[in-house]
């Protein structure tokens, strides 16, 4: 009895190993974006193709991807939806009790929010604007991870083209940028630019994959 218990542990700890490794991590915050092509995963996480094929082996082993072949290219997805809640967990987990990941975020987003440009709309908060019509909400991560799926009745706008698509925006209107993360920069970017412009712009404080994983409203591109 005790050896088949250890049995479940250790088959249940082959998870956390996959999940063990922080480009693996990456490339599930890719993957929960939408389905890629090997080519795109190995240029988020800054890998070869055959690193990164490897690394994608080892969570495909572990059930937390399966991949499709269509033509020469291999494309990855997520096998469970479920992964964007443990990944969330994990987060909250972290920036809660090690002290270090504070020293990095600060490392990574170092500018002042002295004046309020960078504040965050919560989840529950933005779900509520959006039942009232009251904001437009503004995708900024690249197009093939929009059509992927996305907030229901957002405008896609790169974070690069912005400035030459302001038109597309309304002044009058309150506009609420997201991209893929809380550890993504384009929505603070967005935020930045569109302030500069005399926007009325928040960020939302999660990204896609977070809202999608609370099971709110989202699209894809053709459905």
């Amino acid at each position: 009895m005790n050896h088949s218990r250890q049995a479940l542990f250790d088959t249940l700890a082959q998870v956390g190993k996959a999940m063990g490794n922080g480009h693996r991590l990456t490339l599930l915050e890719r993957l929960s974006q939408g389905e890629a092509p090997v080519e795109t995963l190995s240029s988020c996480a800054d890998l070869t193709v055959g690193n990164t094929s490897q690394h994608l082996q080892h969570l495909r082993r572990a059930g937390l991807v399966t991949a499709r072949r269509d033509g020469r290219q291999i494309f990855y997805r997520l096998t469970d939806e479920r992964i964007m809640q443990l990944m969330c967990l994990m987060r909250g987990i972290a920036e809660t009790n090690l002290a270090e990941m504070e020293r990095l975020l600060g490392k990574l987003f170092p500018e002042s929010d002295g004046a309020g440009e960078l504040e965050a709309i919560s989840r529950d908060a933005l779900r509520s604007k959006l039942e009232r019509g009251e904001v437009t909400v503004l995708d900024v991560r690249p197009q093939d991870e929009f059509q992927s799926g996305h907030l229901r009745g957002a405008i896609n706008i790169p974070v690069e083209k912005l400035e030459q698509m302001l038109d597309q925006l309304p002044k009058n209107r309150e506009v609420v940028a997201y991209c893929r993360g809380p550890y993504c920069f384009l929505s603070r970017e967005a935020v930045r630019i569109l302030r500069s412009h005399g926007f009325q712009v928040r960020r939302l404080e999660d990204g896609y994959p977070s809202w999608k994983a609370a099971g709110l409203p989202v699209d894809r591109v053709g459905t």
